[in-house]
């Protein structure tokens, strides 16, 4: 027979609280609303761990460059894949491989591109959301990124493919609902070389779990790349900071000798 004791029911009754709170908060958490009704989004928001490193489930590594030491090393995470794994079709998970191998010299976020959706939701930068009846903003503190929501149009197509993609956005009940397509290829998940097609859609959601808390979730799919929809989720906290406010983080000059060093004319030459 097992003994329960004081102080192992205790324990059993504080782990019981921590798993439970969150969705009773939740639950029971009324979000602010807008002059129109809806829930208020506006604000400073930055997620954290370390996703931006990969998106999977990973152990600490050693830098992509010796000499960056521990600074410079990725740290381990728990990933925001739900189940784990993305459902990578075999030929894109040896591409994923492949990228990973070399993602220093491969990775366009490297090299000051616009991160694209949903990356830009979980890099180590903030951002914030600008709302009004018929359009968000969001912008983001990296490279000055940026996109523009539009409100309950469905029909609205998008003209080009671009960086950051289409959104069109709507609410159910309290939670924001955005569909973004449009995508260009060419942008990654994390610097683990994930990656997708122009054919990518992602559906995300956004609600609220308390006064400064919103859980995120986004559904991927990609015909050419996984064999079903996955799903990431994790929380967005926001930015208390006295007088916080997104500051330039306008990468292009920090990366042109990277670029383009090679390419400066040697004064010895003359």
């Amino acid at each position: 027979m097992v003994r329960i004791t004081s102080t192992s029911f205790v324990l059993f009754i504080a782990l019981a609280v921590v798993w439970t709170v969150p969705n009773w908060a939740a639950e029971n958490f009324s979000p602010p609303q807008t002059a129109d009704g809806n829930a208020d989004f506006n604000g400073i928001w930055q997620a954290l761990g370390a996703a931006h490193w990969d998106i999977e489930p990973h152990a600490a590594d050693f830098p992509p460059i010796p000499n960056l030491g521990a600074f410079g090393s990725v740290p381990a995470g728990l990933g925001i894949v739900q189940g784990g794994e993305i459902p990578y079709q075999a030929d894109a998970r040896a591409q994923q491989q492949s990228n990973r191998s070399d993602w220093l010299a491969q990775d366009p976020l490297v090299k000051c591109y616009m991160p694209g959706v949903p990356r830009a939701n979980y890099l180590p930068f903030p951002f914030q959301i600008v709302q009004s009846p018929d359009h968000l903003i969001m912008a983001y503190e990296f490279a000055s990124a940026s996109r523009i929501v539009y409100m309950n149009r469905p029909d609205f197509e998008a003209p080009i493919y671009s960086w950051m993609g289409h959104s069109r956005g709507h609410f159910e009940g309290d939670t924001l609902v955005i569909d973004v397509t449009d995508q260009v290829p060419d942008t990654w998940f994390d610097y683990a070389g994930n990656h997708h097609t122009e054919a990518l859609r992602v559906t995300e959601r956004y609600t609220h779990m308390g006064p400064n808390t919103l859980m995120y979730e986004a559904t991927l799919e990609d015909p050419n790349v996984y064999t079903e929809p996955w799903t990431i989720r994790f929380p967005l906290y926001r930015r208390m900071d006295d007088n916080m406010q997104l500051l330039e983080f306008k990468c292009v000059e920090f990366v042109e000798e990277m670029m383009y060093g090679h390419l400066r004319k040697d004064p010895d030459s003359d």
